[in-house]
């Protein structure tokens, strides 16, 4: 289950709320605009807040509490907001018994969050995955775009100061 939203503050602009309501506007009266509102919601903030969810259960007249159980469910909802360079450690089989988990505790420390979390900053997010498909070089880190495999803890602060 996803975690519920941080201390993270929203930032939504007027625009963005104004882009939201006109979006919500085009669907209404069509059969079970859901999935299509939300997917469009989260292109224009990058994310769902509850303060968005809010929104558009008062448009479309459901209750928020259907919002969320919809944006928990489905794993393309995001609740947080990604950083500007997003950190992802795979906790697969094969990368935790590499010793993934103590990756994932160093980023921890190194970063200043838990799995889930953001930098105060908004430059790093970090977040479990399951498998990215380069089971052979487990432990793997992906930031960004760039993977990074066969990694020991102590190689992270490095990495990430490139960053």
């Amino acid at each position: 289950m996803k975690k519920a939203p941080t201390s993270v503050k929203f930032h939504g602009t007027a625009e963005q709320e104004k882009q939201l309501r006109e979006m919500i506007a085009g669907y209404k009266g069509e059969k079970s605009p859901m999935m299509p509102v939300l997917q469009e919601a989260q292109k224009i903030y990058g994310y769902l807040p509850v303060e968005v969810q809010k929104i558009i259960a008062d448009e479309l007249g459901v209750p928020l509490e259907e919002i969320y159980g919809i944006v928990t469910f489905y794993s393309q909802f995001l609740l947080n907001p990604k950083g500007e360079v997003p950190v992802s450690v795979c906790l697969g089989t094969a990368c935790y018994v590499k010793g993934s988990g103590k990756l994932m505790e160093e980023l921890e420390n190194l970063l200043g969050i838990k799995n889930g979390g953001i930098t105060e900053d908004m430059k790093f997010s970090l977040d479990a995955t399951r498998c990215i498909g380069a089971c052979g070089l487990a432990p793997v880190v992906m930031i960004g775009e760039d993977v990074y495999g066969r990694l020991e803890p102590n190689q992270l602060k490095g990495i990430l100061e490139k960053y």
